[in-house]
């Protein structure tokens, strides 16, 4: 018997986060938060997932010092439940602080495929 959806997007949301802790260790900066806004883009549809990866962001953000990213990610911390009860979530959003909250963005391809298989 195949997984549910929900099974199998967690353990791809699983395998992202793991790709950022192993980033972080090499004290690989740029490839953490490529590894977090993967994460964040696969927990979208997932309530509980996805606020679990704006905490990560809140902490990498705050271990980097960095306090424009912490600040905008303590924003969308309070926003993403509003966004999961409206069904107003941005699709593709990479989650950062860079971007606008409320910015449908183009999910990377290897990611739409993904996705695509966990719709089957």
């Amino acid at each position: 018997m195949k997984p549910s959806p929900r099974i199998r997007a967690q353990k791809l949301i699983a395998e992202a986060v793991a790709g950022f802790e192993a980033a972080r260790a090499a004290n690989d900066v740029p490839a953490a938060w490529t590894a977090l806004e993967r994460a964040h883009i696969l927990s979208q549809p997932y309530l509980g997932p996805h606020l679990s990866t704006h905490w990560k962001m809140l902490g990498f953000a705050t271990r980097q010092r960095d306090w424009r990213e912490a600040s905008g990610q303590v924003l969308r911390l309070i926003l993403a439940p509003l966004g999961a009860l409206t069904g107003r979530i941005p699709v593709g959003n990479t989650g950062r602080s860079n971007v606008s909250t409320f910015k449908a963005m183009r999910i990377p391809d290897d990611l739409q495929l993904q996705l695509k298989e966990l719709g089957k």
